[in-house]
Formats: structure tokens, C-alpha cells, sequence
């Protein structure tokens, strides 16, 4: 199944809050068709911040205002709850499958803590929200990751997606989605990778 044109807007809009290329954030919403941006696009930026860190997408809501705006989120939208660690390792699993516990070991090497947040907060928290399925939140790690050039992860999360529901079709159509964005170095890098791994 080919990518369809909201998830392309989705994940340009990914790509270049992650890039800090405020110029394409603008005319993706300037551009915006009717009924758009919607809960898809709020949990989109929301997710930005694990793979940019809050300054991006800092900045990425003050261009968006500037814009037109995301729309004021529902009421479901705003979670009182805590990180859901539950929740986390349920979706990290699925995500990692066979090599889960082998990615929790690598985590906890760098820092015990850094693992928990990964677990709790970034798939716990964020990844695990409600508005935006699994396959299409993979997509968008698939799409940052590509651009920032980090290939291991990259891998990952292309097996991620396929495990999630998505097709090797629409994970290949992530790096036609964002070509333009991409330095060429970093898109072949990427176009091995996902040849490899989907």
C-alpha cells in the first residue's frame, strides 16, 4: 500500500520539525487542506521532541502559530496520567521483538536511567499516545531517523514499522516523501539500510 497524502504531510512535517527547516513547517501549514491540522498533526509535533528535543519543538509551535496554528486539542487529548512504564514495554516489545531485551541492555549501559526514560517516558508516554497508530508513529521515527542519519536506529525502527502493521512500500515511500530534505549522503545511506531491512 502506497503512503496516502496526509501521511506524507505528516511526515514532511516530522522531517523538517526534527531538521529545524521552519521554512517547509510554515508552507505545510499554510497549505493545510480543509479538516487539517487535526489530532494526526498535534501528535505529530508532540512526538518531534524525542528524536529533536524540546528547543525544536519549541520552536516548532511558534511557526506553526504563526501559520495558522494546530488547532485547539480536545479534552481527550490532554493525558492526566503518569508515564505508563506498562505500556512502554508492551510497544517496545513490539517494536524490538527478538532483540528487545538486547536494545534494553544496550539503554541501560549508557546510563540505568536513560533506559527507564526511553521505556517510560519516550514509548510509555509519547510513542503509546492514542491519535496516532503505532505503524504511523514508526513511520515518523523512520523518516527522523533517516534524516538525521542514524543508521542503526534507522534499522530498527524499519523492522519496528513493518512489525507495527506498515508496508515495506510505505516504508520505502518515507524517503521519497522527504528526498527533498534530506542531504543526498544521508538519504543513500538510508536507502541501504531500509534495502537491507524491510
Amino acid at each position: 500500500m502506497a503512503l496516502g497524502g496526509k501521511d506524507r504531510r505528516l511526515l514532511r512535517l516530522f522531517a523538517a520539525v526534527v531538521l529545524g527547516n521552519w521554512e517547509v513547517v510554515g508552507e505545510l501549514r499554510r497549505a493545510a487542506p480543509a479538516g487539517e491540522p487535526d489530532r494526526a498533526w498535534r501528535e505529530t509535533v508532540l512526538q518531534a521532541h524525542v528524536f529533536a528535543g524540546f528547543p525544536r519543538v519549541v520552536e516548532a509551535y511558534g511557526v506553526l502559530g504563526a501559520a495558522g496554528g494546530l488547532g485547539t486539542p480536545e479534552a481527550e487529548e490532554v493525558l492526566a496520567e503518569a508515564e505508563q512504564p506498562a505500556r512502554g514495554r508492551a510497544l517496545f516489545e513490539r517494536i524490538y521483538g527478538d532483540h528487545a531485551e538486547r536494545v534494553r541492555r544496550f539503554l541501560r549501559q549508557g546510563h540505568p536511567d536513560f533506559a527507564a526514560w526511553i521505556e517510560g517516558h519516550a514509548y510509555g508516554r509519547i510513542l503509546s499516545r492514542p491519535g496516532l497508530p503505532a505503524d504511523r508513529r514508526e513511520l515518523l521515527a523512520v523518516a527522523a531517523l533517516a534524516a538525521l542519519g542514524q543508521d542503526r536506529q534507522l534499522a530498527s525502527h524499519a523492522r519496528g514499522s513493518l512489525r507495527c502493521g506498515a508496508t515495506a512500500e510505505e516504508v520505502h515511500g518515507v524517503l521519497e516523501t522527504i528526498a527533498d530534505l534530506v542531504d543526498p549522503e544521508r538519504r543513500e545511506r538510508a536507502e541501504r539500510v531500509l534495502a537491507r531491512f524491510t
